[in-house]
């Protein structure tokens, strides 16, 4: 099984607000209103602050950078906004995606790593999981740091 088709900027003519406006509608079908659940239990998304009309999780799947107001669009990110979902309901059951969990101060986060390349990450709340965010591991020292989390979870687990 292999995850769901691409959605490239060049199948919208290079026009950015037909893109953004074709992601959030997957985001919102796809994800806010999709019912996926993961464990058990229900993956909810960060509605506000709204930017623009649209969920903040909406800005974190698609964006990158580490200043909140200052995030640019990750085109790579925004191809595979229909693998979240796919990942989330796969976990578990996928040979090729990695499953262990974290801590970030007093927050466990499972974090779902697809083939080593495609990560979802996601905040335990009292009965749901939070989508914190989701993107391509391609830098070497990211990769080898998330490697190293995985096989130690692994080795304590």
């Amino acid at each position: 099984m292999t995850p769901p088709a691409l959605v490239p900027f060049s199948d919208h003519g290079g026009d950015w607000g037909a893109y953004e406006t074709e992601l959030d509608r997957i985001f919102l079908a796809d994800i806010v209103h999709a019912g996926i659940q993961f464990q058990g239990d229900r993956v909810g998304c960060r509605k506000h602050p709204e930017t623009g009309g649209r969920w903040a999780a909406f800005w974190h799947l698609i964006q990158e950078g580490k200043i909140e107001d200052d995030r640019t669009p990750d085109l790579r990110r925004c191809e595979r906004l229909r693998w979240v979902r796919w990942v989330i309901e796969n976990a578990g059951t996928h040979t090729e995606i990695d499953i262990w969990q974290n801590m970030r101060g007093t927050e466990v986060n499972a974090l779902l790593w697809y083939r080593e390349a495609y990560l979802v990450v996601l905040a335990r709340r009292k009965d749901f999981w939070l989508l914190k965010t989701a993107y391509c591991t391609e830098q070497s020292g990211r990769i080898a740091q998330l490697r190293r989390e995985r096989d130690r979870s692994r080795q304590n687990g």
